[in-house]
């Protein structure tokens, strides 16, 4: 009886929703762009990251964001609770190793862009949702819809003492996540839509803006009023678009 018992436990404990489904294939995604971005060579250079240390950063890609939410909302992360999570992200980093440098890093800033969008919104949307479930208020629940997509990134990029992406010009990475977060708390709270159809809904509207933002190169705006020696150079980002060119390659500082 005990050893059925114990099985049973072992059944439920690895089994998963249609909801924790697309969870972990976000969670995959990111930590697979983790694993990527660490090998690039503006990260990697004179680093020397080991195995392990991508290995890590492929976690912190995949689960740092859910992580942080959770601790932020007194809960036992979900990550550390469901085996599949660590796993699939230590899977997805022993991907990025072996693929790295056959294409690897031209497939990130590609095709690959279509599936971190995918990821983003995603997380953003889940994040308001435990926050409204937790009694919090609107602004606060927004914070958490940013906080868990986007701090996986932080700690990847804090770790390779780089600015973090939330700081710096790009495609609307935290804008992204702030207008799904929205989107969902209006869904959610103030039309009265159960989870599913408000997720999609929000999903939805910030998967299309983020793809729009890669495709077209959006970037977020600078403050006015800075000097130029103060500012530095201003330079071009290649959109989404003209990387899909067959010629394009990826260009490092």
């Amino acid at each position: 009886m005990n050893i059925q018992h114990e099985w049973v436990y072992l059944i439920s404990f690895l089994s998963v929703g249609s909801f924790v489904i697309i969870d972990l294939i976000a969670a995959t995604t990111n930590a697979l762009n983790g694993a990527l971005l660490v090998q690039r060579p503006d990260y990697y250079k004179g680093r020397q990251w080991t195995i392990i240390g991508i290995l890590i950063m492929a976690i912190f890609g995949g689960i740092g964001g859910g992580v942080t939410r959770d601790i932020l909302l007194n809960k036992i992360p979900g990550a550390l609770t469901n085996p599949w999570y660590l796993i699939l992200c230590l899977a997805a980093g022993t991907m990025g190793i072996l693929i790295s440098y056959k294409g690897g890093q031209k497939f990130r800033e590609t095709f690959y862009q279509f599936m971190t969008a995918f990821s983003l919104p995603w997380y953003a949307a889940i994040g308001v949702s435990a926050g409204i479930a937790a009694g919090l208020p609107d602004i606060a629940c927004v914070l958490i819809g940013v906080v868990g997509p986007t701090a996986g990134r932080y700690l990847i990029d804090v770790t390779a003492a780089k600015t973090a992406a939330q700081f710096r010009r790009a495609e609307w990475f935290v804008g992204t996540a702030v207008l799904t977060s929205v989107a969902y708390l209006i869904c959610e709270k103030y039309l009265g839509l159960s989870i599913w159809p408000a997720t999609l809904i929000a999903f939805a509207i910030g998967f299309c803006f983020r793809v729009a933002a890669l495709w077209f190169a959006w970037d977020e705006p600078l403050p006015k009023g800075i000097p130029a020696e103060v500012m530095g150079e201003v330079k071009k980002r290649d959109s989404l678009k003209e990387k899909m060119e067959p010629d394009w390659e990826p260009k490092y500082d």
